[in-house]
This record gives C-alpha cells, sequence and structure tokens, in this order.
C-alpha cells in the first residue's frame, strides 16, 4: 500500500472542509453590489408578459458556476411573469439550458409554448444574432423539441428585437460581446449578463461604457441575487464552500511559514 503523503493530508483536509460548510449551509448576509442591484432592478421592472430571451451561451465545464446564476435569474423571470424564449449559441449550453429553464418553470408552474419556449441552438453565432435581428421565425423555424415557431401562441407577435424587452446572456466566454456588438450596436436591444467570475474584468469597460447595461457574475453575484429574490440556492452553499476553501488554504501558508522559518532558525543555532 503506498504510503500516506502529507499532501493527501491536506486534499483531505480540504474535502473535508467544503463538505461541512456545504451541508451545514450556514445563512450568510452579504452585501448586494451596485451592479447586481443593477440587474435585478431590470427584470424587476419589466412589465408581466414581457417577452426576454435567455441565451445560454456557455459550456458545460462550467456548470458549478453557471447553475447558480441561472437558476437565480429564471426564478426571478418566472416570479415576474416575463415570457422567456431560451436560445444557445454554443452547443454544450443546449441541454444544459434546456434542463435549467424546464426545472425552474415546473417550480413555479409554468406551461411550455405558453410561458416558455426553448428554441434551442443555433450554429454560426454572430449570423444568428443578425439573423434574428431580422427575424426570429425564419432563424429557428422550429423549436428545441421540433415543433413549428408559428405553432405557439406566446410568438404570435414575437418576429424580430423590436418585439423583445432584453437578452439575458448566460455566459463562461466572450459570447456576450457578440451579443452586445451586433445586438446591442445594430438593433438596439438591451443585453444584460450573468457571467463566471473570471469574466467580470472582460466586460467591465462595456458595461461602463453602458454598452452593456447590467451584469453580474460568480458565486458572489449569485449568492447576492439570491438574497433579492428571497430564495436559498446553490450560490450560497457554493460562496461558503469557496471562502472555507480559502481560508483553509490561507492557514496552511501561515503555518507552512512558521514551520520554515523554526526550522530555519534552529538549524541555524545549531551550526
Amino acid at each position: 500500500m503506498k504510503q500516506i503523503e502529507s499532501r493527501h493530508w491536506i486534499f483531505g483536509g480540504l474535502f473535508v472542509i467544503v463538505i461541512i460548510t456545504m451541508v451545514l449551509n450556514i445563512n450568510l448576509e452579504v452585501r448586494v453590489t451596485p451592479e447586481t442591484d443593477r440587474f435585478y432592478a431590470c427584470l424587476d421592472s419589466l412589465p408581466a408578459g414581457a417577452t426576454v430571451i435567455v441565451s445560454f451561451d456557455h459550456e458545460a465545464s462550467s456548470l458549478p458556476e453557471i447553475r447558480p446564476l441561472a437558476l437565480a435569474v429564471l426564478r426571478h423571470a418566472f416570479s415576474r411573469d416575463l415570457k422567456l424564449v431560451g436560445t444557445a449559441l454554443l452547443a454544450e449550453g443546449t441541454a444544459v439550458g434546456y434542463r435549467l429553464m424546464t426545472q425552474t418553470a415546473d417550480e413555479y408552474g409554468k406551461t411550455y409554448g405558453e410561458d416558455y419556449v426553448y428554441l434551442g441552438f443555433k450554429p454560426q453565432y454572430i449570423a444568428a444574432i443578425l439573423s434574428m435581428g431580422e427575424s426570429i421565425p425564419d432563424t429557428y423555424p422550429e423549436d428545441y423539441l421540433g415543433q413549428p415557431y408559428r405553432d405557439y401562441e406566446m410568438l404570435v407577435d414575437v418576429e424580430n428585437y423590436d418585439d423583445i424587452a432584453a437578452v439575458i446572456s448566460i455566459a463562461d466566454g466572450s459570447l456576450t460581446t457578440h451579443w452586445i456588438e451586433y445586438g446591442a450596436s445594430r438593433y438596439n436591444i438591451r443585453i444584460v449578463a450573468a457571467v463566471t467570475a473570471a469574466m467580470m474584468t472582460t466586460y467591465d469597460p462595456y458595461l461602463a461604457s453602458g454598452q452593456l447595461y447590467a451584469m453580474f457574475g460568480g458565486l458572489r453575484g449569485a449568492t447576492e441575487y439570491e438574497q433579492l429574490i428571497g430564495i436559498g440556492g446553490s450560490g450560497k452553499r457554493g460562496m461558503l464552500a469557496q471562502s472555507a476553501a480559502h481560508v483553509y488554504v490561507m492557514v496552511l501558508i501561515i503555518a507552512g511559514n512558521i514551520i520554515y522559518f523554526r526550522t530555519r532558525r534552529r538549524k541555524g543555532s545549531a551550526s
């Protein structure tokens, strides 16, 4: 049997701390940042029945961070009785988006075809964004389930971006920039984004210039949004686990440095 080394104890300790933190589900109050509050206010200000596109522009690998963001936004949108049209600019996000939309719709008793429709993936994302600006039914003649676009009553009056109140891009990469550069710039559609923490600095210039109307992101952003809508979720649990892991690593670094300097001093005294 291979001998257990110190790094195995360290990884084991990290595993135990993360599990305990997530199981305890400590009530965490966070300060809501103005960016998250602006996103919330944007959705909250839309009238019931307004049609919003939710675009799942991410890969499956970022699901631990994307899922709490998407669920928080979808819960808010369904609670406001907004009509949601789901799309995906990346193939990997297609099935994830459909599952998240149907799961959240079930929580609020929403009906497919009446309260939301999922159009699915369209390749060549720039062409898809531009094409939807001209005609959404021509871009998506059928939805994700293979039913004709024109068969859905909630889509009868939805022809292009003129009939869309906002586009929500849920992204882990740069695809939101295409919504901004082609959707917002050319068709003047309002773009808001929920992104992974690593991508937030990428979009800060767009946010500062007003090209991106609102943005929030990361597990911190998901926690803030869950607090705003009054529904706890995986964002809070994930952030607690992440914070506990950071504290654990900091304690190890401090302990390692103390051991190092004491050992060096002892060797110096001995020589």
